[in-house]
């Protein structure tokens, strides 16, 4: 047994795999000593992971050099102007050069990534991040024939006229930041996200307020755990190539319980902390001794209750005091 930086227990088989062209996948789970990974196909699946762009959270922990500006102090989280943060002038043209990267991207027998699916975070700058990636999703319960669009520009696909179906865009919740104690991590009502996001399909989530978000930082542990139910659930899914577009510290925590047995290089590749709207691409390997696992929606753990919609708002004085923090005190880990 070996164990990860988080410190929990796991067994040492995984090995790196470069055997897909033009598609930049790098890590699966196999024998470390042959230096090769085999797989059957049926068991595997391409799954694209992409950290939010640059949101104004960012900024302010850049400007402020720490997390300080991130605390509800003594209003109510979500009456925070951080609360649930949007993305930026700048992350917007982050992702949109993310899309045009992709348009160009081989995948399979197209010219550019084909998506079968997206996966987004509840929190509104992932879906931010998603629309500006991936376009107008399609309408959730129509077939892809009966939703054709326009392939992307620059591609053959439309030079030719070929029509291409864009992807479903669905929501869960366990592919949202680690939650508590930072404002950025905290989500509005889905009753306000969905009316942003139309076709959306958040049919799959069970709570329209946020009751995971509190005062206490969820803890490594149960993030870690939260992050492998995430990997059981998308294995069960029929798509083959997904879109996940999540959070650094929620894959931060998923990468860092797979790699001990890579290259070095590699290792320090898959586990390292995202850049805002960066893509890691990777080949989900099933082992198949969880298939069957039924999955439960996911559950806030038994702990203190939300602190989202408690005490007053900040005042203005407050806020500013919040957002001329000290800057000598940088934090390594930054939400």
């Amino acid at each position: 047994m070996s164990t990860n930086f988080f410190g929990m227990k796991k067994s040492g088989s995984s090995g790196g795999l470069n055997a897909m062209v033009d598609d930049n996948f790098q890590y699966a789970l196999g024998p470390p000593e042959s230096g090769f990974s085999i797989f059957l196909a049926e068991r595997t699946k391409k799954v694209h992971f992409i950290r939010h762009a640059e949101g104004y959270h960012n900024v302010a922990t850049k400007e402020t050099g720490n997390n300080d500006c991130l605390l509800r102090g003594s209003g109510p989280a979500h009456a925070h102007p951080l609360y649930d943060s949007r993305l930026t002038p700048k992350g917007i043209a982050q992702a949109e050069n993310l899309r045009a990267y992709l348009a160009k991207r081989p995948s399979g027998s197209r010219s550019f990534t084909a998506f079968d699916l997206v996966v987004v975070s509840p929190l509104t700058r992932t879906c931010e991040t998603a629309l500006h990636i991936f376009g107008t999703p399609r309408e959730p319960g129509k077939p892809a024939f009966l939703g054709l669009v326009d392939a992307p520009e620059g591609t053959p696909e439309r030079a030719a006229g070929v029509k291409v179906a864009p992807p479903r865009f669905l929501v869960r919740e366990e592919c949202r930041e680690r939650w508590g104690h930072y404002v950025c991590d905290g989500r509005r009502s889905i009753r306000e996200i969905s009316a942003e996001f139309p076709n959306f399909d958040f049919s799959e989530l069970v709570h329209d307020d946020d009751v995971f978000y509190a005062d206490e930082r969820e803890t490594d542990d149960h993030c870690c755990e939260r992050a492998v139910k995430f990997l059981e659930w998308l294995n069960k899914r029929p798509e083959k190539c997904i879109a996940v577009v999540t959070h650094s510290s929620f894959l931060r925590h998923l990468f860092g319980q797979f790699g001990e047995n890579l290259h070095n290089d590699d290792m320090d590749s898959l586990q390292r902390l995202a850049g805002n709207c960066e893509l890691r691409s990777v080949v989900l390997c099933s082992h198949g001794n969880k298939d069957g696992k039924s999955i439960d929606p996911l559950m806030p753990p038994s702990s203190a209750p939300s602190t989202g919609k408690r005490l007053r708002k900040l005042s203005f004085f407050e806020w500013v005091q919040c957002q001329s923090g000290s800057t000598s005190e940088m934090k390594a880990k930054r939400p």
